[in-house]
């Protein structure tokens, strides 16, 4: 059985809403925020982001599920499916992927 994942652009304030979808459909798959903080620009002044990182990790039974939902968030969540960030922070489970996984390209 094959994990996929997809990783999403949105904007920060959407992570709360989209997490809590796909986990009122229990098993469809698991959500990780990959980037969220705030970015630091010229002399170290807080530049705030626009668009946060997170990504989907779907096992094959779900993945045609996980797609209609993804779907069905179009109309209210603006989002975009991007490929595997190089900077995928410090998460040990998504590191531990990106080893075992192929890189994926939508």
């Amino acid at each position: 059985m094959d994990l996929h994942e997809i990783y999403l652009e949105l904007r920060p304030e959407d992570i709360a809403y989209v997490k809590f979808i796909f986990e009122s459909y229990e098993g469809v798959g698991i959500i990780r925020t990959v980037l969220r903080q705030a970015q630091h620009g010229e002399h170290g002044r807080t530049v705030e982001r626009k668009k946060a990182v997170i990504v989907l990790l779907v096992v094959d039974d779900f993945l045609n599920v996980a797609r209609s939902i993804l779907d069905s968030f179009q109309k209210e969540v603006p989002l975009m499916e991007i490929p595997r960030p190089d900077d995928i922070g410090d998460d040990w489970l998504l590191r531990e992927l990106a080893v075992t996984n192929k890189p994926f390209n939508p």
